[in-house]
């Protein structure tokens, strides 16, 4: 039987990354609909993406990074 690690809100990577990605975002003034038609993706993804309920992939980091025009390390600074 398979186990499943819960980890803790404040150490998940998911909803840290999308906390940045908030501040990121709020920078900017920008809202879900502004950003999401700069990188491309579906705004209804960026709300999974932001609340840390999705695992994104490398290339959607890519993708919000480019549309942020900074380099996409400085998405993963938590």
């Amino acid at each position: 039987m398979a186990t499943t690690s819960i980890t803790a809100p404040e150490t998940d990577p998911r909803i840290q990354f999308g906390r940045r990605l908030v501040q990121l975002r709020k920078v900017r003034d920008w809202s879900q609909e502004q950003l999401a038609l700069e990188s491309g993706l579906a705004r209804s993804y960026l709300g999974g993406v932001e609340r840390g309920q999705r695992n994104i992939a490398l290339l959607n980091i890519c993708r919000l990074a480019d549309a942020l025009n900074i380099p996409a390390s400085e998405l993963l600074i938590f």
